[in-house]
């Protein structure tokens, strides 16, 4: 077994969808990223990536690649699946923080699991997804910016 950490950062604009957890949330302000922005699986990418000791998610998705602009950030964890079966690694379970001031997502965490265990190919109960203010302090209080901390285990065959 091996585990990886991932940490993810996106500013907000007033001018962005919000795509969050593979959905997309109804908000007055998204996250400005080259691909689609979404913080929770960007993190989620980079802590299988990292169990599987196979670098970041910049190393295999750059933001200098037309390739990857404005791409469905589901499609970048599903080639992120891949690559740590093509390493006879398969997900053990995922937990994840999203540290957000608004909008509230308690409403929306079953959407966002039933939509990225559909692209992982894992039991629902295998992906924990947890929320956090930071009480309008700092970046995130102010509604400037999105991070989101993942946790994964990996089995080898």
């Amino acid at each position: 077994m091996r585990i990886g950490f991932g940490f993810d950062v996106h500013k907000l604009s007033d001018e962005k969808d919000f795509w969050l957890g593979g959905i997309k949330l109804e908000h007055t302000k998204g996250a400005v990223g080259h691909s689609d922005a979404d913080v929770m699986i960007h993190a989620i990418c980079d802590a299988l990536l990292g169990a599987a000791n196979l670098g970041d998610i910049g190393i295999h998705f750059p933001d200098t690649s037309a390739e990857y602009k404005n791409i469905d950030s589901k499609l970048l964890l599903k080639k992120v699946v891949q690559l740590i079966a093509e390493r006879k690694y398969s997900i053990g379970n995922i937990d994840v923080t999203l540290c957000l001031q608004q909008p509230k997502i308690k409403d929306h965490i079953m959407a966002m699991k039933k939509a990225l265990c559909a692209v992982m190919q894992i039991p629902e109960n295998d992906l924990s997804i947890k929320a956090t203010t930071t009480e309008k302090l700092g970046y995130i209080g102010r509604e400037e910016g999105i991070s989101c901390y993942a946790v994964a285990l990996i089995k080898g065959e």
